[in-house]
């Protein structure tokens, strides 16, 4: 299985002073804007199949976070998860993005309530796609982590990491995600695998979300095997959330079932502009 960038959209790098951020644009410009954030050691590219299903009422963008994809290393060399949210928050700056939702896949939620948190001017809603509300949802893991031994990692080795990313342990893992992954320094997928854990032992997410005050949509595949589908109810607490459990679907819905996934998040956005 392949996932291509989804579109023939703009592709631009922008020259942050935190590093240099690769920038993907799909979409009319004068449409609103909607921000796709991945996931961890993931990158814009997981979006693909979910772009052209967007683009005719969105101007798409999506950002590979710094130490992901084809952006560069943090010169600070932190990946806490405040300091990426700030950075998404730059580039859309850069791209002269006033208002936006903002959508966030996996450890991406993550990333989107901390950019809600800092700059709740520029973000309108949020959309978070099977992105675990606190530690005591996470599904714990009988697969041994990678450690700087094994790295670069094989295909194997990716193959038993990434499997429950999906519904389904044979499902067929996107070359890409083993590309990019295998091309990562051992130390920033090290403290990319932490940095979401910090932030959410700090404070829960739906905690952190109900005081924002921002339309909220949760979607989550019933058959994650990283988060335990039924903590989406967590999410309760946030006045108005709209949250949708998509059957047969496991952790990355975006990618498992992209067109159900869009028809929700199109039925949102067009509430929350």
């Amino acid at each position: 299985m392949t996932i291509s960038d989804g579109m023939n959209g703009d592709s631009s790098t922008l020259s942050l002073d935190e590093g240099d951020i690769h920038v993907r644009q799909d979409g009319p410009r004068d449409a609103p804007a909607l921000l796709l954030i991945h996931g961890t050691a993931a990158s814009a590219r997981w979006w693909g199949l979910l772009v052209p299903l967007l683009t005719g009422s969105h101007r798409v963008i999506r950002i590979d976070l710094l130490g992901h994809g084809r952006s560069g290393q943090p010169a600070d060399g932190s990946y806490a998860i405040p300091d990426q949210a700030r950075r998404a928050g730059a580039a859309l700056d850069r791209l002269g993005v006033e208002h936006a939702v903002v959508a966030g896949h996996s450890s991406g939620g993550v990333v989107a309530t901390a950019l809600a948190e800092q700059r709740p001017d520029l973000v309108t809603a949020l959309a978070l796609i099977n992105t675990g509300p606190g530690m005591d949802a996470l599904i714990p893991q009988e697969s041994a982590a990678i450690g700087p031994s094994q790295w670069p990692p094989s295909d194997e080795l990716i193959r038993q990491f990434a499997g429950t990313g999906f519904s389904r342990p044979d499902y067929p893992i996107p070359q890409e995600f083993m590309d990019e992954l295998r091309g990562m320094s051992f130390h920033a997928f090290a403290a990319i695998m932490q940095a979401p854990r910090q932030y959410l032992e700090e404070q829960a997410l739906p905690d952190r979300l109900k005081v924002l005050g921002k339309p909220l949509l949760v979607i989550f595949g019933e058959e994650d095997r990283r988060w335990r589908s039924s903590s989406a109810a967590d999410y309760s607490v946030v006045p108005d959330a709209k949250v949708e459990l998509l059957p047969g679907a496991g952790h990355s819905p975006i990618v498992e079932d992209p067109q159900r996934t869009a028809e929700l998040l199109l039925a949102f956005t067009a509430q929350a502009h």
